[in-house]
This record gives C-alpha cells, structure tokens and sequence, in this order.
C-alpha cells in the first residue's frame, strides 16, 4: 500500500503545484473558455488544466518508475508505457480542441488514435474470467475492437460529465479510488504490485490535486485534455485489471454474483448512465449523438432546484454509494450483510432524489405546474460538453 501512496501523493502534488503555472499560460495564450447560453459559468474562465494533470501523471509514472516495489511490474508488465503513450497522444488531441476547436469526427479519430497506440504497445483486452466457468480467451479479432471500443467509451463518459465545476474531477478520484481498492485485494499476474492498481493511484492523484482549482467556483477548466486523460488512465487500468488478469477476486461465494469485468462498470454507474442516456436520447430526436445538450444528469438536478455545489456534492455521493455497493457484493461473504450495505444505499439515493424529483411532478396535471415546469427549464445548464 505505501508504495501506492508515494506515487499518489506525487501525481497530486505536482498537478497541484502547476495547475496555477498552466492557468497562467492559458491567460497567455488565449485558451479561455467564454459563457455561453449552453453554459453555467458566468465569467470568462481558463482552460488546459489537463496539461497540468498530465504533469502529475508524468511524476507518477516517473516515481514508479524507480520505486524498488515497482522493479517486477515494470520488467514484465507493458501497461505504465502503453499509459504513457496513450495520455500523451491524447493530451495532444485535447489541447488542440481546447485552443482551437475540432470537429466531433476529428475528436473521435484521435481517441482512437490513442486507442490503437495502446494497442500497438500491447495493451489490449486478452481474457475475461467468468466464475465457475473458467477463463474466456479472446481471439485478436475481437479483443482489439472491444479494446478500441471500451477506451472510446471511457473517454467519452468522463468527457460528458465536466459539465459541472469539479464534477468530472472528484467523480474520477471516487471511481479511481473504488477500483484501486478491488484491484489491491485481487490477486494479479505480476506479483505484489498491479498495474491496474498503479495507474488508479496516478489518476485519482491527478483528480484530487486538479480539485482544489476546479471546485466551484472553478479557477480553471481541465478541458478536453484533461476529460480525456482521464478516461485514458481510467481505460488502460480496467484493461489491465480485467481483461490481462486470469484471476479471479478473492471474496465468498458472493464473488460469483459480480462477474470482475461489471466492476469498472459499477465503479464508472454514473458517467456511464449519463451517456446511454445521452445517446438514446439523441437518436430519438433524429439529431446526432454529438450534438451537446443541457439535458445530462448534472443538469436536471440545477432543473430541479439544487445549487451548483450541492449538485456536484450529490452526485459524488451516487459514485460512492454505486462503487461502495459493488466492492461490498465482490469482497465480502456474508449475503446479509451485503443486502444490508444495498438497502442503505438505495435508502441513501432515494432520501436525496425523490424529494426534489416528487414536487416536481406532482406540479404536472395542472396549469400552475406546467408553467413551473417551463420556468424550471429555464434555470442555468451546464457547459454542455
């Protein structure tokens, strides 16, 4: 664990440390982020946090990188420069959309430039464990579309959620943290350390020390850079850790109800719920899956009457209450215990959601709801992203 710790506390102090360095070269050149209709910040505000982040990603892989626990993993484990390679492509494609602008198609192309770098460095999906049934061996032709598909994804889920002053941010350390914690106590192919677990430490550094910047009121934007540099590290980890790792977790029978590749997606419920949504929602207005809205989720909570922060605030609670619940269903054995831990947190969910979400539609039926309902939407959105 400590020496997770060392490059935890390494990525996050130097994201912290140059974060205001990189404010000031945004200033500089230009790269401010002004308000807009589809926008919820009212001044302009500096953008390119992410090269700040990848700053402190490039501290963490650097202290790994001599850090004597690490020696193994890094002689037979290609997943710290497939990380590297990955972020630095696609910090590249997120800085020249925040500085210039770049067509969605261009966006997409270089996340799977990113992707296929990964790839090419030999990082790809390669098994799935399927309790009581062995191990699912990949064959090349569908690992590396799935491997391609599920970094789009990632990327794209964590890109879709900055719509919020520190949204994006805390939600990643809360994921990062919850998935390091799994990877720490499942048992992996390279001996004591775990890649997996390595680069969940480098990102939720990189998450927390951006925070203290980004929180509302934001003082910068992490950008698309820094969205998507995210979601790489956060790719590259679940990668590694699921589908590179022939074992299976370490829990009770209980283990065998949460197959290890829907940890990610428990971990990673709410970005991902956000886009599902997004698209079905979309597709059923015939407009492309691209095209930005103020309908996310973070956005219908400032509909429903919630501040900024306390928004922020309840949708990390969401993460937390999503990934403890996963965590609790893998590792521990006892059903009635577990049923517990599920029962309070939906408690938990429910006694934040509904009484906002109730008032709401009891507002429906009549004249006076529905122009409450027209005088709600019109609140502030998000940065629509």
């Amino acid at each position: 664990m400590v020496p997770y710790l060392i490059v935890f506390a390494a990525s996050a102090a130097v994201t912290l440390v140059t974060t205001p360095l990189v404010r000031r070269l945004a200033l500089r050149v230009g790269a401010v982020d002004h308000p807009s209709d589809r926008k919820v910040h009212p001044v302009p505000t500096p953008t390119l946090g992410g090269l700040a982040m990848f700053l402190g990603v490039l501290a963490g892989l650097g202290v790994a990188r001599v850090l004597p626990p690490f020696a193994d993993l890094h002689r037979a484990s290609s997943e710290p420069v497939a990380a590297l390679v990955a972020s630095t492509a696609i910090v590249a494609v997120g800085v020249i959309d925040d500085l210039r602008g770049i067509p969605p198609t261009a966006k997409l192309a270089g996340q799977v430039l990113a992707a296929g770098l990964m790839v090419l460095v030999g990082v790809q999906l390669l098994w799935f464990v399927l309790p009581g049934q062995g191990v699912l061996a990949l064959s090349p032709d569908v690992a590396v579309p799935l491997t391609v598909l599920w970094t789009v994804a990632m990327v794209n889920a964590i890109n879709l959620i900055d719509g919020l002053d520190g949204l994006a941010a805390g939600m990643v350390a809360i994921a990062a943290t919850a998935f390091f914690l799994y990877m720490e106590r499942t048992p992996n192919a390279f001996g004591d350390e775990s890649a997996a677990a390595l680069l969940s430490a480098i990102a939720a550094g990189a998450a927390v020390g951006f925070l203290p910047w980004n929180f509302h009121p934001a003082r910068i934007f992490m950008g698309d850079a820094g969205a998507m540099l995210l979601g790489v590290l956060l790719a590259v980890a679940t990668i590694s850790g699921v589908g590179r790792n022939p074992y299976p977790p370490t829990g009770g029978d209980l283990a065998a109800i949460l197959i290890p590749v829907s940890v990610p997606l428990l971990v990673l419920a709410i970005p991902f719920l956000d886009v599902v949504l997004a698209i079905v929602r979309r597709v059923r207005r015939g407009v492309g899956i691209a095209h930005a809205d103020k309908e996310h989720l973070h956005h219908r909570l400032l509909d429903i009457g919630h501040s900024h922060r306390r928004a922020v605030l309840l949708m990390y609670l969401w993460s937390a209450l999503i990934s403890g619940s996963g965590l609790a269903v893998a590792f521990i054995d006892s059903r009635l215990i577990v049923g517990s831990i599920l029962l309070v947190a939906a408690g938990a969910f429910g006694a934040t959601a509904l009484p906002r979400l109730l008032p709401r539609r009891a507002l429906r039926p009549g004249p006076e709801g529905a122009a409450r309902g027209v005088e709600a939407r019109a609140l502030p959105g998000g940065r629509g992203r």
